[in-house]
């Protein structure tokens, strides 16, 4: 299979993806238990008719698909309806505008809450992949560069804990250690500063971000450093590795020129597998430091019942997975042409 084929089944296969993971988003938040029109509002005294006018305000008020007023195919509904007026062919259309609907509970386009919640969530998770990946590797290549010594299993050890460590366990630790030593432990800027200059602003926002990224950076950089460690451990026992030893190259030229390339075939994969879930924020982190990201959005919509919001934010998330594997696929079949031909 040439390049170009490969391209394409790979791409073709990620828009038949996203096009389930569309349909799928629309009847998840359909199949859950209890009225939508009265998820938001906790008041049991609410009237009928006020309870009709939130239903037309949202348009539950239509039919879910044609001749089905739910999806549960017992209630089978007006069949003469026009099939455009449908929530279902209504969702579609609205998604080709970016449309997402309206926050039951902000009353709020979901998709500027979401985009003004996504920023502050690439600035944390962001500065702290990039921390672990680059850490993570480093220690990695080091850790198997003095395989099966001290420095080996003192790494080995260090990368296992600090991957089993609970992100919720880890945060609260490090929120009890950061107060003691005068670090900001709650929320992205300390209240009253936006009158102050830019270049304060900055180094606010940068003190708030110290604990929660160095919280997700201990946890990621130790599972890039093991399988790191572990993928060029294997990669220096092939044979090839040994004729290059057999020809006189330095243990340096042989790890830089011809061992470090393929060892990086599994790091890419997990690269792109976690900076896709990246979007979604890392809930715990953000509900420990009151981060107002994604992750905390989503958390909010879950108390709230605010369907909406779930609803934007998982198809966020479903499609930024489907594109950073997309990307994994083709930095891998870059780094290893023998992948094209499977």
């Amino acid at each position: 299979m040439n390049r170009y084929r490969y391209l394409l089944k790979k791409i073709g296969w990620s828009l038949f993806t996203i096009l389930f993971v569309l349909i799928l988003n629309f009847f998840l938040f359909r199949v859950l238990p209890g009225d939508p029109a009265r998820a938001g509002v906790k008041d049991p005294r609410m009237k009928k008719e006020a309870v009709e006018a939130i239903r037309v305000r949202f348009g539950l008020d239509k039919p879910v698909i044609n001749c089905f007023n739910s999806i549960n195919p017992l209630e089978i509904g007006d069949c003469s309806v026009n099939p455009f007026e449908t929530q279902f062919f209504i969702y579609l259309r609205n998604l080709t505008i970016g449309d997402l609907g309206i926050s039951f509970h902000s009353n709020r386009p979901v998709s500027d809450l979401l985009v003004e919640r996504l920023w502050n969530t690439i600035l944390l998770i962001g500065a702290g992949q990039i921390l672990s990946i680059i850490v993570g590797i480093a220690f990695g290549v080091f850790a198997a560069w003095k395989a099966r010594t001290a420095i080996d299993y003192s790494a080995l050890i260090t990368g296992l804990v600090a991957w089993s460590l609970p992100t919720f366990w880890l945060g609260i630790i490090l929120l009890f250690w950061g107060s003691n030593h005068g670090f900001p432990i709650g929320g992205k800027a300390t209240p009253g500063t936006s009158s102050y200059s830019l270049f304060y602003q900055f180094g606010d926002v940068f003190k708030h971000m110290i604990l929660p990224t160095l919280t997700y950076t201990i946890v990621y950089m130790g599972e890039y450093m093991l399988v790191m460690r572990s993928s060029l451990l294997d990669v220096l026992a092939e044979d090839y590795i040994l004729t290059a030893k057999a020809k006189g190259l330095s243990k340096f030229q042989i790890l830089k020129d011809h061992a470090l390339k393929n060892a990086m075939l599994p790091i890419v994969t997990i690269i792109a597998i976690n900076l896709g879930f990246t979007v979604a924020g890392a809930i715990q982190i953000e509900a420990v430091y009151s981060w107002p990201g994604l992750g905390g959005a989503i958390y909010e919509a879950v108390i709230r019942r605010d369907y909406p919001v779930l609803q934007g934010a998982f198809l966020l998330i479903a499609i930024s997975v489907i594109l950073a594997n997309l990307i994994a696929d083709l930095t891998y079949s870059y780094l290893d042409p023998r992948v094209q031909s499977e």
